[in-house]
Protein backbone atom coordinates (compact mmCIF):
# COMPACT_ATOMS: atom_id res chain seq x y z
CA UNK A 1 0.00 0.00 0.00
CA UNK A 2 2.16 3.05 -0.76
CA UNK A 3 1.35 6.07 0.07
CA UNK A 4 1.19 9.45 -1.88
CA UNK A 5 0.77 13.05 -1.01
CA UNK A 6 0.06 16.29 -2.59
CA UNK A 7 0.94 19.95 -1.88
CA UNK A 8 -1.79 22.27 -1.78
CA UNK A 9 -0.57 25.65 -1.25
CA UNK A 10 0.47 28.48 -2.79
CA UNK A 11 3.76 29.40 -3.78
CA UNK A 12 4.15 32.13 -1.21
CA UNK A 13 2.87 29.97 1.44
CA UNK A 14 4.80 27.15 0.05
CA UNK A 15 8.70 29.36 0.54
CA UNK A 16 7.28 30.44 4.16
CA UNK A 17 6.33 27.12 4.84
CA UNK A 18 9.07 24.89 3.67
CA UNK A 19 11.80 27.82 5.31
CA UNK A 20 9.62 26.88 9.05
CA UNK A 21 9.92 22.97 7.99
CA UNK A 22 13.68 23.50 7.41
CA UNK A 23 14.11 24.92 10.90
CA UNK A 24 12.00 22.10 12.14
CA UNK A 25 14.12 19.44 10.79
CA UNK A 26 17.32 21.05 11.84
CA UNK A 27 15.99 20.91 15.49
CA UNK A 28 14.74 17.67 15.23
CA UNK A 29 17.68 16.19 13.61
CA UNK A 30 19.64 17.82 16.49
CA UNK A 31 17.80 16.35 19.51
CA UNK A 32 17.79 12.49 17.64
CA UNK A 33 21.52 12.76 16.92
CA UNK A 34 21.35 13.37 20.43
CA UNK A 35 19.69 10.16 20.90
CA UNK A 36 21.16 7.66 18.18
CA UNK A 37 24.41 8.76 19.49
CA UNK A 38 23.59 6.26 22.71
CA UNK A 39 23.59 3.59 20.51
CA UNK A 40 20.49 2.07 22.35
CA UNK A 41 17.30 1.27 20.56
CA UNK A 42 14.78 1.85 22.77
CA UNK A 43 15.48 5.37 23.43
CA UNK A 44 15.31 6.01 19.57
CA UNK A 45 11.98 3.74 19.27
CA UNK A 46 10.79 5.84 22.32
CA UNK A 47 11.30 8.85 20.21
CA UNK A 48 10.12 8.29 17.25
CA UNK A 49 6.36 7.10 18.78
CA UNK A 50 4.52 10.14 17.83
CA UNK A 51 6.36 10.49 14.50
CA UNK A 52 3.99 10.11 11.48
CA UNK A 53 5.35 7.05 9.32
CA UNK A 54 6.02 9.84 6.11
CA UNK A 55 8.06 11.99 8.52
CA UNK A 56 10.35 8.82 9.64
CA UNK A 57 10.85 7.35 6.24
CA UNK A 58 12.50 11.34 5.64
CA UNK A 59 14.65 11.20 8.39
CA UNK A 60 15.64 7.68 8.17
CA UNK A 61 17.17 9.01 4.68
CA UNK A 62 18.62 11.98 5.86
CA UNK A 63 21.45 9.59 7.51
CA UNK A 64 24.09 7.99 7.10
CA UNK A 65 23.90 3.71 6.55
CA UNK A 66 24.82 2.90 9.56
CA UNK A 67 22.23 4.96 11.64
CA UNK A 68 19.84 4.10 8.76
CA UNK A 69 19.84 0.72 10.24
CA UNK A 70 20.44 1.22 13.66
CA UNK A 71 17.00 3.77 13.24
CA UNK A 72 15.55 1.13 11.25
CA UNK A 73 15.60 -1.83 13.95
CA UNK A 74 14.63 0.43 16.77
CA UNK A 75 10.97 0.03 14.48
CA UNK A 76 8.72 -1.87 15.83
CA UNK A 77 8.02 -5.00 12.97
CA UNK A 78 4.99 -3.94 11.99
CA UNK A 79 5.50 0.07 11.66
CA UNK A 80 8.89 -0.69 10.00
CA UNK A 81 7.06 -2.48 6.95
CA UNK A 82 5.09 0.64 6.98
CA UNK A 83 8.02 3.02 6.41
CA UNK A 84 9.68 0.88 4.37
CA UNK A 85 6.47 1.72 1.62
CA UNK A 86 6.94 5.40 1.78
CA UNK A 87 10.71 5.12 0.31
CA UNK A 88 11.15 5.52 -3.66
CA UNK A 89 12.32 2.15 -5.46
CA UNK A 90 15.93 3.38 -5.87
CA UNK A 91 16.06 4.37 -1.76
CA UNK A 92 14.44 0.52 -1.05
CA UNK A 93 17.16 -1.14 -3.50
CA UNK A 94 19.91 1.03 -1.68
CA UNK A 95 18.69 0.57 1.69
CA UNK A 96 18.36 -3.29 1.14
CA UNK A 97 22.11 -4.00 0.36
CA UNK A 98 22.60 -3.06 3.88
CA UNK A 99 20.45 -5.51 5.43
CA UNK A 100 21.19 -8.73 6.64
CA UNK A 101 19.06 -11.49 5.29
CA UNK A 102 17.25 -12.03 8.02
CA UNK A 103 16.44 -8.69 8.38
CA UNK A 104 15.21 -8.40 4.35
CA UNK A 105 13.47 -11.83 4.92
CA UNK A 106 11.61 -10.18 8.38
CA UNK A 107 10.98 -6.43 5.97
CA UNK A 108 9.28 -8.88 3.14
CA UNK A 109 7.26 -11.00 5.12
CA UNK A 110 5.89 -7.88 7.32
CA UNK A 111 5.43 -6.04 3.96
CA UNK A 112 1.62 -6.15 2.22
CA UNK A 113 1.38 -7.99 -1.10
CA UNK A 114 0.49 -5.20 -3.17
CA UNK A 115 3.80 -3.17 -1.60
CA UNK A 116 5.93 -6.67 -1.94
CA UNK A 117 5.07 -6.87 -5.70
CA UNK A 118 5.68 -3.21 -6.78
CA UNK A 119 9.07 -3.44 -5.31
CA UNK A 120 10.01 -6.77 -6.87
CA UNK A 121 8.55 -5.31 -10.17
CA UNK A 122 11.01 -2.17 -9.60
CA UNK A 123 13.90 -3.48 -8.74
CA UNK A 124 16.59 -4.91 -11.00
CA UNK A 125 16.08 -8.40 -11.58
CA UNK A 126 19.15 -9.93 -10.09
CA UNK A 127 18.04 -8.02 -6.51
CA UNK A 128 14.61 -9.12 -7.39
CA UNK A 129 15.55 -13.27 -8.24
CA UNK A 130 18.00 -12.68 -4.65
CA UNK A 131 14.19 -11.59 -2.61
CA UNK A 132 12.36 -14.12 -4.00
CA UNK A 133 14.12 -17.06 -2.57
CA UNK A 134 13.71 -14.76 0.86
CA UNK A 135 10.12 -15.40 0.49
CA UNK A 136 8.45 -17.78 2.69
CA UNK A 137 6.04 -20.74 0.71
CA UNK A 138 2.99 -18.65 0.78
CA UNK A 139 4.36 -15.39 0.22
CA UNK A 140 6.18 -16.83 -2.43
CA UNK A 141 3.42 -18.15 -4.79
CA UNK A 142 1.53 -15.02 -3.48
CA UNK A 143 4.04 -12.42 -5.11
CA UNK A 144 4.61 -15.14 -8.22
CA UNK A 145 0.86 -14.54 -8.76
CA UNK A 146 0.43 -11.25 -8.73
CA UNK A 147 3.93 -11.33 -10.94
CA UNK A 148 2.00 -13.28 -12.75
CA UNK A 149 -0.35 -10.42 -14.43
CA UNK A 150 0.61 -8.11 -17.25
CA UNK A 151 2.55 -4.80 -16.76
CA UNK A 152 0.50 -1.94 -15.63
CA UNK A 153 -2.58 -4.29 -14.90
CA UNK A 154 -4.96 -4.28 -12.10
CA UNK A 155 -3.43 -7.66 -10.99
CA UNK A 156 0.36 -6.23 -10.27
CA UNK A 157 -1.89 -3.43 -8.08
CA UNK A 158 -4.37 -5.47 -6.12
CA UNK A 159 -4.15 -6.76 -2.64
CA UNK A 160 -5.20 -10.37 -1.83
CA UNK A 161 -5.79 -9.08 1.76
CA UNK A 162 -9.84 -8.30 2.35
CA UNK A 163 -12.45 -9.92 4.06
CA UNK A 164 -14.61 -12.21 2.08
CA UNK A 165 -17.87 -13.46 3.89
CA UNK A 166 -20.87 -16.43 2.28
CA UNK A 167 -24.42 -15.59 1.09
CA UNK A 168 -25.50 -17.74 3.41
CA UNK A 169 -24.68 -17.41 6.62
CA UNK A 170 -26.11 -15.15 9.22
CA UNK A 171 -24.87 -11.79 10.25
CA UNK A 172 -24.04 -13.58 13.67
CA UNK A 173 -21.64 -15.99 12.07
CA UNK A 174 -20.08 -13.09 9.74
CA UNK A 175 -19.29 -11.30 12.14
CA UNK A 176 -17.58 -14.03 14.23
CA UNK A 177 -15.70 -14.56 10.99
CA UNK A 178 -14.37 -10.85 10.58
CA UNK A 179 -13.11 -10.49 14.69
CA UNK A 180 -11.38 -14.30 13.61
CA UNK A 181 -9.63 -13.57 10.10
CA UNK A 182 -10.07 -9.61 9.80
CA UNK A 183 -7.00 -8.56 11.06
CA UNK A 184 -4.71 -8.44 8.24
CA UNK A 185 -7.47 -6.97 5.54
CA UNK A 186 -6.24 -4.15 4.04
CA UNK A 187 -9.96 -1.87 4.61
CA UNK A 188 -12.48 -3.19 7.86
CA UNK A 189 -15.40 -1.59 6.25
CA UNK A 190 -16.42 -3.48 3.02
CA UNK A 191 -17.16 -7.09 2.98
CA UNK A 192 -17.13 -9.13 -0.67
CA UNK A 193 -20.13 -11.63 -0.83
CA UNK A 194 -19.14 -14.94 -2.65
CA UNK A 195 -20.42 -18.14 -3.23
CA UNK A 196 -19.43 -21.20 -2.63
CA UNK A 197 -17.25 -21.48 -5.90
CA UNK A 198 -15.62 -18.14 -4.50
CA UNK A 199 -17.29 -15.89 -6.89
CA UNK A 200 -18.30 -12.26 -6.34
CA UNK A 201 -22.41 -12.11 -5.61
CA UNK A 202 -22.25 -8.71 -4.04
CA UNK A 203 -20.75 -5.88 -1.84
CA UNK A 204 -21.91 -4.76 1.96
CA UNK A 205 -20.76 -2.54 3.92
CA UNK A 206 -19.89 -3.38 7.78
CA UNK A 207 -22.00 -0.52 8.91
CA UNK A 208 -25.56 -2.34 7.41
CA UNK A 209 -24.21 -5.56 8.84
CA UNK A 210 -23.65 -4.63 12.43
CA UNK A 211 -27.03 -2.38 12.43
CA UNK A 212 -29.05 -5.94 11.22
CA UNK A 213 -30.44 -8.87 13.67
CA UNK A 214 -28.10 -11.47 14.51
CA UNK A 215 -30.15 -14.33 12.43
CA UNK A 216 -30.71 -12.39 9.35
CA UNK A 217 -29.13 -14.48 6.43
CA UNK A 218 -26.74 -12.44 4.09
CA UNK A 219 -28.16 -13.24 0.64
CA UNK A 220 -31.62 -11.66 2.33
CA UNK A 221 -29.75 -8.15 1.82
CA UNK A 222 -28.31 -8.02 -0.99
CA UNK A 223 -29.29 -6.42 -4.42
CA UNK A 224 -26.54 -8.01 -6.48
CA UNK A 225 -25.68 -4.49 -7.82
CA UNK A 226 -21.63 -3.83 -7.71
CA UNK A 227 -18.98 -2.91 -9.52
CA UNK A 228 -15.64 -5.10 -9.91
CA UNK A 229 -12.69 -4.96 -12.32
CA UNK A 230 -10.84 -7.64 -14.10
CA UNK A 231 -7.26 -8.46 -13.25
CA UNK A 232 -6.16 -8.13 -16.91
CA UNK A 233 -8.00 -4.79 -17.02
CA UNK A 234 -5.18 -1.28 -17.44
CA UNK A 235 -4.76 -0.02 -14.37
CA UNK A 236 -5.81 3.06 -15.58
CA UNK A 237 -9.41 1.83 -15.97
CA UNK A 238 -9.18 1.28 -11.90
CA UNK A 239 -8.27 5.27 -11.73
CA UNK A 240 -11.00 5.84 -14.11
CA UNK A 241 -13.60 3.25 -11.90
CA UNK A 242 -13.18 4.67 -8.61
CA UNK A 243 -13.04 8.27 -9.96
CA UNK A 244 -16.81 7.80 -11.09
CA UNK A 245 -18.06 5.46 -8.41
CA UNK A 246 -16.12 7.82 -5.54
CA UNK A 247 -15.14 4.39 -3.70
CA UNK A 248 -12.08 3.70 -1.89
CA UNK A 249 -11.64 0.13 -2.66
CA UNK A 250 -12.58 -2.24 -5.97
CA UNK A 251 -13.04 -5.58 -5.81
CA UNK A 252 -10.86 -7.55 -8.80
CA UNK A 253 -12.28 -10.98 -10.63
CA UNK A 254 -11.41 -13.15 -12.55
CA UNK A 255 -12.55 -14.22 -16.41
CA UNK A 256 -15.08 -17.00 -14.69
CA UNK A 257 -16.11 -13.96 -11.79
CA UNK A 258 -13.92 -15.26 -9.13
CA UNK A 259 -12.63 -12.81 -6.61
CA UNK A 260 -8.79 -12.67 -6.21
CA UNK A 261 -8.29 -9.24 -4.82
CA UNK A 262 -9.00 -5.71 -4.36
CA UNK A 263 -7.60 -2.38 -5.06
CA UNK A 264 -7.48 0.64 -3.17
CA UNK A 265 -8.00 4.24 -3.42
CA UNK A 266 -4.38 4.84 -1.94
CA UNK A 267 -2.54 3.04 -4.80
CA UNK A 268 -4.82 4.20 -7.11
CA UNK A 269 -3.48 7.94 -6.00
CA UNK A 270 -0.11 6.57 -7.44
CA UNK A 271 -1.15 5.23 -10.39
CA UNK A 272 -2.91 8.75 -11.31
CA UNK A 273 0.23 10.83 -9.97
CA UNK A 274 2.54 8.43 -12.07
CA UNK A 275 0.11 8.20 -15.16
CA UNK A 276 -0.17 12.65 -15.19
CA UNK A 277 3.80 12.65 -14.74
CA UNK A 278 4.09 10.46 -17.97
CA UNK A 279 1.85 12.70 -20.10
CA UNK A 280 3.89 16.07 -18.89
CA UNK A 281 6.66 13.95 -20.03
CA UNK A 282 5.04 13.26 -23.04
CA UNK A 283 3.71 16.80 -23.97
CA UNK A 284 6.97 18.14 -23.69
CA UNK A 285 8.22 15.69 -26.46
CA UNK A 286 10.45 13.60 -23.67
CA UNK A 287 10.46 9.57 -23.34
CA UNK A 288 9.24 9.24 -19.76
CA UNK A 289 11.40 8.41 -17.01
CA UNK A 290 10.94 5.04 -14.67
CA UNK A 291 12.57 6.95 -12.16
CA UNK A 292 12.59 10.26 -9.96
CA UNK A 293 14.53 13.34 -12.23
CA UNK A 294 17.10 13.60 -8.81
CA UNK A 295 17.76 9.78 -9.60
CA UNK A 296 18.68 10.06 -13.08
CA UNK A 297 22.06 10.19 -14.31
CA UNK A 298 22.59 13.22 -17.22
CA UNK A 299 23.27 9.86 -19.79
CA UNK A 300 19.71 8.84 -19.25
CA UNK A 301 18.44 12.26 -19.24
CA UNK A 302 20.23 12.52 -22.53
CA UNK A 303 18.53 9.30 -24.31
CA UNK A 304 14.85 10.46 -22.87
CA UNK A 305 15.44 13.60 -24.73
CA UNK A 306 17.62 13.35 -27.79
CA UNK A 307 15.22 10.72 -29.69
CA UNK A 308 12.12 13.39 -30.16
CA UNK A 309 14.73 16.67 -30.66
CA UNK A 310 16.24 14.65 -33.40
CA UNK A 311 12.68 13.75 -35.42
CA UNK A 312 11.78 17.11 -34.57
CA UNK A 313 14.89 18.39 -36.82
CA UNK A 314 13.88 16.32 -39.68
CA UNK A 315 10.03 17.51 -38.97
CA UNK A 316 11.00 21.58 -39.04
CA UNK A 317 13.04 20.84 -42.10
CA UNK A 318 9.78 21.00 -44.30
CA UNK A 319 9.60 24.72 -43.14
CA UNK A 320 13.47 25.35 -44.62
CA UNK A 321 11.98 23.68 -47.90
CA UNK A 322 8.88 25.69 -47.75
CA UNK A 323 10.80 29.06 -47.42
CA UNK A 324 13.58 28.06 -49.85
CA UNK A 325 10.90 27.64 -52.33
CA UNK A 326 9.52 30.62 -52.02
CA UNK A 327 13.27 32.79 -51.89
CA UNK A 328 12.78 34.48 -54.75
CA UNK A 329 9.10 36.04 -53.44
CA UNK A 330 10.81 36.73 -50.44
CA UNK A 331 13.27 38.93 -52.16
CA UNK A 332 10.45 40.92 -53.88
CA UNK A 333 8.13 41.69 -50.62
CA UNK A 334 11.10 41.90 -48.34
CA UNK A 335 7.84 43.03 -45.78
CA UNK A 336 6.62 39.29 -45.62
CA UNK A 337 9.72 38.30 -43.74
CA UNK A 338 8.11 40.90 -41.27
CA UNK A 339 5.43 38.73 -40.04
CA UNK A 340 7.11 35.03 -40.80
CA UNK A 341 7.71 34.47 -36.94
CA UNK A 342 4.30 35.97 -35.59
CA UNK A 343 2.04 33.76 -37.82
CA UNK A 344 4.26 30.34 -37.37
CA UNK A 345 3.90 31.20 -33.42
CA UNK A 346 0.40 31.68 -33.22
CA UNK A 347 -0.15 28.62 -35.20
CA UNK A 348 1.60 26.42 -32.89
CA UNK A 349 0.55 28.41 -30.28
CA UNK A 350 -3.38 27.76 -30.54
CA UNK A 351 -2.83 24.32 -32.22
CA UNK A 352 -0.99 23.52 -28.48
CA UNK A 353 -3.35 24.81 -26.73
CA UNK A 354 -6.44 22.44 -28.93
CA UNK A 355 -4.34 19.14 -28.35
CA UNK A 356 -3.78 19.52 -24.80
CA UNK A 357 -7.78 19.79 -24.24
CA UNK A 358 -8.14 17.11 -25.76
CA UNK A 359 -5.67 15.20 -24.64
CA UNK A 360 -7.16 15.91 -21.10
CA UNK A 361 -10.44 15.05 -22.11
CA UNK A 362 -9.65 12.25 -23.66
CA UNK A 363 -7.72 10.73 -20.42
CA UNK A 364 -9.86 11.99 -17.89
CA UNK A 365 -12.89 9.82 -19.92
CA UNK A 366 -15.02 13.32 -20.32
CA UNK A 367 -14.31 12.12 -24.51
CA UNK A 368 -14.35 9.36 -26.30
CA UNK A 369 -12.94 8.05 -29.25
CA UNK A 370 -16.87 8.38 -30.60
CA UNK A 371 -17.08 11.63 -29.74
CA UNK A 372 -14.48 13.40 -32.21
CA UNK A 373 -17.13 14.59 -34.80
CA UNK A 374 -18.90 16.88 -31.42
CA UNK A 375 -15.95 18.02 -30.64
CA UNK A 376 -14.36 18.81 -34.01
CA UNK A 377 -18.01 21.06 -34.73
CA UNK A 378 -16.88 22.69 -31.64
CA UNK A 379 -13.60 23.94 -32.10
CA UNK A 380 -14.36 24.57 -36.15
CA UNK A 381 -16.44 27.29 -34.30
CA UNK A 382 -13.91 28.04 -31.41
CA UNK A 383 -11.50 28.27 -34.44
CA UNK A 384 -13.05 30.74 -36.55
CA UNK A 385 -13.68 32.72 -33.73
CA UNK A 386 -10.08 32.75 -32.47
CA UNK A 387 -8.78 33.44 -36.27
CA UNK A 388 -11.39 36.39 -37.03
CA UNK A 389 -9.93 38.07 -33.43
CA UNK A 390 -5.75 37.68 -34.01
CA UNK A 391 -6.78 37.69 -38.12
CA UNK A 392 -7.95 41.50 -37.08
CA UNK A 393 -5.44 42.59 -34.83
CA UNK A 394 -2.52 41.31 -37.35
CA UNK A 395 -4.82 43.67 -40.33
CA UNK A 396 -4.58 46.15 -38.30
CA UNK A 397 -0.64 45.72 -37.44
CA UNK A 398 0.06 44.88 -41.45
CA UNK A 399 -1.48 48.27 -42.49
CA UNK A 400 0.65 50.23 -39.65
CA UNK A 401 3.53 48.58 -41.31
CA UNK A 402 3.02 47.36 -44.78
CA UNK A 403 0.19 49.02 -46.56
CA UNK A 404 -3.30 47.37 -47.44
CA UNK A 405 -2.05 44.73 -49.81
CA UNK A 406 0.15 42.88 -47.12
CA UNK A 407 -2.19 43.68 -44.74
CA UNK A 408 -5.09 41.74 -45.90
CA UNK A 409 -2.28 38.74 -46.74
CA UNK A 410 -1.17 38.44 -43.31
CA UNK A 411 -4.74 38.99 -41.87
CA UNK A 412 -6.36 36.26 -44.03
CA UNK A 413 -3.13 34.10 -43.66
CA UNK A 414 -3.45 34.50 -39.64
CA UNK A 415 -7.42 33.28 -40.17
CA UNK A 416 -6.72 30.47 -41.74
CA UNK A 417 -3.57 29.32 -39.89
CA UNK A 418 -5.61 29.69 -36.71
CA UNK A 419 -8.48 27.87 -38.07
CA UNK A 420 -5.97 24.67 -39.43
CA UNK A 421 -3.98 25.23 -36.00
CA UNK A 422 -6.98 24.58 -34.06
CA UNK A 423 -8.61 21.65 -36.36
CA UNK A 424 -5.14 19.56 -36.60
CA UNK A 425 -4.60 19.69 -32.20
CA UNK A 426 -8.14 18.25 -32.30
CA UNK A 427 -7.72 15.23 -35.05
CA UNK A 428 -4.35 14.30 -34.15
CA UNK A 429 -5.03 13.02 -30.31
CA UNK A 430 -8.22 11.32 -31.63
CA UNK A 431 -5.91 9.92 -34.24
CA UNK A 432 -3.41 8.75 -32.23
CA UNK A 433 -6.17 7.57 -30.02
CA UNK A 434 -7.83 5.21 -32.56
CA UNK A 435 -4.05 3.31 -32.99
CA UNK A 436 -4.25 2.33 -29.97
CA UNK A 437 -1.61 5.14 -29.45
CA UNK A 438 -1.11 7.34 -26.58
CA UNK A 439 -2.87 10.77 -27.20
CA UNK A 440 -0.29 12.77 -25.04
CA UNK A 441 2.29 12.00 -28.02
CA UNK A 442 0.29 14.62 -29.77
CA UNK A 443 2.74 17.03 -27.89
CA UNK A 444 3.27 20.70 -27.96
CA UNK A 445 6.76 20.40 -29.59
CA UNK A 446 5.30 18.28 -32.46
CA UNK A 447 2.05 20.46 -33.08
CA UNK A 448 4.25 23.19 -33.30
CA UNK A 449 6.70 22.27 -35.52
CA UNK A 450 3.99 20.24 -38.10
CA UNK A 451 2.23 23.87 -37.92
CA UNK A 452 5.64 25.78 -38.86
CA UNK A 453 5.47 24.13 -42.08
CA UNK A 454 1.48 24.19 -42.27
CA UNK A 455 1.28 27.99 -41.43
CA UNK A 456 4.12 28.96 -43.92
CA UNK A 457 2.83 27.32 -46.88
CA UNK A 458 -0.66 28.57 -46.23
CA UNK A 459 1.23 32.25 -45.70
CA UNK A 460 3.06 31.88 -49.19
CA UNK A 461 0.11 30.48 -50.99
CA UNK A 462 -2.06 33.65 -50.01
CA UNK A 463 0.29 35.99 -51.04
CA UNK A 464 1.04 34.40 -53.94
CA UNK A 465 -2.54 34.67 -55.03
CA UNK A 466 -2.74 38.27 -53.31
CA UNK A 467 0.08 40.05 -54.67
CA UNK A 468 0.15 38.36 -57.93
Amino acid sequence: MRRSFFPLYSSAAASITNSTMVDENTEIDSKMERVIASGHIKPISEELKNWANPEVADFILRLDKPHQILVYRALPRDRAADVFAYFEPEDQDAFLEALTDADTRVLLADLSPDDRTAMLEELPATVTRRLMQLLSPEDLAESRQLLGYPEESVGRLMTPDYIRIRAEWTCDHALAHIRKYGRDSEIFNILYVTDGNGVLVDIVRMRRLIMLPPSTIISEILNYQFVCLSAYDDREVAVEQIQRYDVNALPVVDSEGVLVGIVTVDDIMDVAEEEATEDFHKGAAVTPLEMNYTAAAPTVLFQKRIGWLVILIFVNLLSAAVISNYQEYLQTYVALVLFMPLLIASGGNTGAQSATLMVRALSTGDLKLDGWWQALCKEVFVGLMLGLAMGGLTWLLGIYRSGMEVALVVGLSMLSIVLVANLLGVLLPFTLSKFKLDPAVASSPLITSVMDAIGLTIYFSIAVAILS
